[in-house]
């Protein structure tokens, strides 16, 4: 089967690249019909809209119209849109950028792509804006609440290469954190458990059986209650850090998860979580050139 290529499908507009969602082997009705219960979050008078629009195509570039009857495995591509967005007061930094890779400096409070209430202000799509580049795609991900470095790949001819790096494990991440000093811990240490999700999605835990983590924690200031930590996460569970630390009596300072969920209201941003991606060190698979890249960001005094 042909299928057309994305820019000439639906285009980049204002930083946002179509999304594509692909309709199952099995099913009936009409495309609309799989879309209402695939996609519960739009109703139907939005996607209504979406197709008078032209904002809704198959694979091929054809508009898919509301009657228009279900078609097994075939993909639709469509505009993601929120009514309104939470503003974020803050502004990224580019540190690095080439034909391949770029490498953008995150504040706190900034998600790295669209997801919940979020879409114009994601830092994917606030560089895509920016920059025009329809073909960016973040390597790996870190979390809204967490500042610092991410790494993006410009074009897909190059990205499995620096997938590879992430996948094989031949990058290395160091994180700054600042968490509660502990006279009964020694350190250097390392933290292995096991983790899963929790009933709560958003959150994950710690429970028994063969660990699939690996957190290597040093001191690097110690002020009264507090300290200043190095993390070196040498796997990349979601959360990992923060539930580590916060297994050790040690959580992070400002964690609105952990030990505890208390997340604070939309728009407070008083209390920016103590945790930093500090730095990327790696051998760039093209060119067999050393690489490191450091966040200009800074927590916190203790």
């Amino acid at each position: 089967m042909h299928h057309a290529p994305l820019s000439l499908l639906l285009p980049m507009r204002n930083g946002v690249s179509p999304s594509c969602v692909a309709l199952p082997h099995q099913g009936e009705g009409t495309m609309l019909d799989f879309l209402l219960h695939r996609l519960p979050g739009v109703g139907q008078e939005e996607w209504l809209q979406r197709m008078a629009a032209g904002d809704v195509v198959d694979e091929r570039g054809a508009l898919v119209t509301p009657g228009r009857a279900f078609e097994r495995g075939l993909r639709l591509y469509y505009y993601r849109s929120l009514p309104a967005e939470p503003a974020l007061p803050f502004l990224e930094t580019i540190l690095y950028q080439d034909e391949h890779l770029l490498v953008a400096d995150k504040p706190h409070f900034m998600p790295v792509t669209p997801s919940g209430p979020y879409l114009q202000h994601t830092l994917l799509v606030r560089l895509k804006q920016r920059l025009g580049l329809a073909d960016l795609v973040p390597l790996h991900r870190i979390d809204r609440d967490t500042a610092g470095l991410v790494l993006f790949s410009v074009q897909p001819r190059t990205r499995g290469a620096y997938h590879s790096l992430f996948r094989d494990h031949h990058i290395t991440k160091h994180y700054e954190a600042v968490a509660p000093w502990r006279t009964d811990l020694a350190f250097p240490r390392e933290h292995r458990s096991r983790m899963v999700e929790s009933e709560q999605f958003f959150r994950m835990q710690e429970v028994p059986g063969t660990s699939n983590t690996l957190t290597r924690i040093e001191v690097q200031q110690v002020l009264g209650p507090w300290a200043r930590y190095r993390l070196a996460p040498v796997t990349g569970k979601r959360h990992q850090l923060r539930v580590h630390m916060a297994a050790l009596g040690l959580p992070l300072r400002n964690d609105a998860f952990y030990p505890e969920l208390n997340d604070p209201p939309e728009g407070d941003f008083s209390r920016p979580l103590q945790l930093l991606a500090r730095s990327l060190a790696f051998t760039d698979p093209l060119t067999g050139q050393a690489r490191y890249f450091e966040s200009q960001r800074q927590l916190l005094p203790l």
